[in-house]
Order: C-alpha cells, then sequence, then structure tokens
C-alpha cells in the first residue's frame, strides 16, 4: 500500500497524515519535497530513541541550514552516538532519510580503509530509494578523490555487478565535476584514468546508468573536449549498440 503512494510536488500539500508518518520514520518519501518537509529533530528522536537532548537540540538549532549540512550534521551526531557498532539501526531503517544518515556516518567514520567504507556503503549504493542512492555516494567521494587511482581500482568490479544501481554508483561516486560536489581535479586534467570504469558501460542497457555515463563524459568535455569527442567515435567504432548511440550523444551535448 505505501509503494502505491503518489508523493507530494509541494510542501504546502503534503496531507498531514502523511506528514506524520514521514516524521516518525514509518513512511518513505515519494518527493524531494516530501524529504525537505521533515522534521529531522522529530524523526532522529523516533528512529534513535536514547539519542541525547542536547543532540536533537543541535539538530532543531540547524533547521534553517541546507539538506546537506542538516544530513552531514546528523551523521556526524549518530557517529558519536551509535558508532560503528549500531550502524545496522539507521542502515536498515524504514525512512530513507534515516537510511541517509546512515551514509554520513559511514563517510565521517575515522581510520577507515576505502575498501572497507566501499562495503559499508555498498547495500546503501544499492538501496531501492533514489534519495538513499544520491546520500551513498556524496559522503564516500572525498574519500575516493584522495587517492583516483586506488579508488578506480576498486570500483571498477563494481561496473560487472547484476544491479544497475551499483555500476550507476561506480561512475556518478567519480564524476569529474557531479553534482552538489567538489571536483575531482585529477579527473578534470587526466580523464584517462576512470577509463576502466567507463569502457565496461559503454553501452549499458540500464537508462539510468547510461544517464550517468554521458553525464561523466560531459562533464570531462568542459575541461577536455577533444578527449571526449574522441571516445566517443571509439565506443562508436566498437559497439553498433542503440545504448552506445543515446550515451554518446548525451555525452557530447556541451560542446
Amino acid at each position: 500500500m505505501t509503494a502505491a503512494r503518489k508523493g507530494s510536488s509541494r510542501i504546502a500539500d503534503i496531507p498531514a497524515d502523511v506528514l506524520a508518518g514521514l516524521n516518525a520514520g514509518t513512511l518513505e518519501s515519494r518527493t524531494l519535497a516530501e524529504g525537505l518537509a521533515i522534521d529531522f529533530a522529530t524523526l532522529l528522536a523516533a528512529a534513535v530513541p536514547d539519542v541525547p537532548a542536547d543532540y536533537l537540540q543541535m539538530v532543531r538549532d540547524a533547521a534553517g541550514q541546507g539538506i546537506t549540512r542538516r544530513m552531514e550534521l546528523v551523521g556526524g551526531i549518530l557517529l558519536r552516538h551509535l558508532g560503528r557498532e549500531r550502524l545496522d539501526e539507521v542502515a536498515k531503517h524504514p525512512s530513507d532519510t534515516v537510511r541517509g544518515w546512515a551514509c554520513h556516518l559511514i563517510g565521517q567514520l575515522p581510520k577507515l580503509k576505502l575498501k572497507d567504507r566501499l562495503a559499508l556503503i555498498r547495500p546503501l549504493a544499492d538501496d531501492p530509494h533514489f534519495g538513499v542512492r544520491e546520500w551513498a555516494w556524496m559522503p564516500v567521494r572525498p574519500h575516493l578523490a584522495a587517492n583516483v587511482p586506488h579508488a578506480v581500482k576498486l570500483l571498477t568490479p563494481w561496473t560487472a555487478t547484476d544491479s544497475p544501481f551499483v555500476r550507476r554508483f561506480a561512475v556518478e561516486a567519480m564524476r569529474p565535476r557531479g553534482v552538489w560536489a567538489s571536483h575531482i581535479e585529477v579527473l578534470k586534467q587526466n580523464p584517462d584514468l576512470a577509463l576502466p570504469l567507463l569502457d565496461p558501460l559503454k553501452a549499458d542497457p540500464e537508462k539510468y546508468v547510461q544517464d550517468s555515463v554521458a553525464n561523466w563524459l560531459n562533464d570531462a568535455a568542459k575541461s577536455q573536449p577533444v578527449w571526449a569527442t574522441t571516445l566517443c567515435l571509439r565506443w562508436r567504432r566498437e559497439s553498433d549498440s542503440p545504448h552506445t548511440v543515446r550515451i554518446t550523444q548525451r555525452a557530447v551535448r556541451s560542446i
């Protein structure tokens, strides 16, 4: 029944019972507007009943800040309060926002090898909810950018998995420019480093993955237009798939 619910496109249109369910953590958001309408302090108290009152006040005080900053804040609070030991309490919660907080907890875990951080984030990268999948790559991106060759090596096997969500994560998390994220300068200057991620997906059948690959190349084209054009020509020679045609057409849309 919940899966069939149609979400509201405006905060003002969210029914009171739906908003109550979102704040209680018993409903998933269906739209960006619903996610933005959630009272983080109320949801945090419902999801983690033993969270200290001073942490809840910190969340209330940050209510006017942007969504990304507030997600980071709660992720840090949960790291201090739950630690890695109780990660599953939030990583497997019914609320997509709470699972998003888990992504930020993972991103802030100290002294963690990249392969271990990726292992923790992978189930959330494969989450059925669109919002959780976006929160999954954002907090780990700085760790990936810190050592691009190593990150590419670890993520390359992800491009061969059955899940289009996981395949998409491997590309989206490493975009040279990205969305709501700092640029990865080394990839802007040397996009060849990411070819082990891109080449296996040049004819991916899933539109979700195709869009991410095309957006990656479009990012690169803003700094390296000749590189992007040359790669697209090579892919068209190597593959007559309509999926490759779609990717390459979208990839050079800004040139």
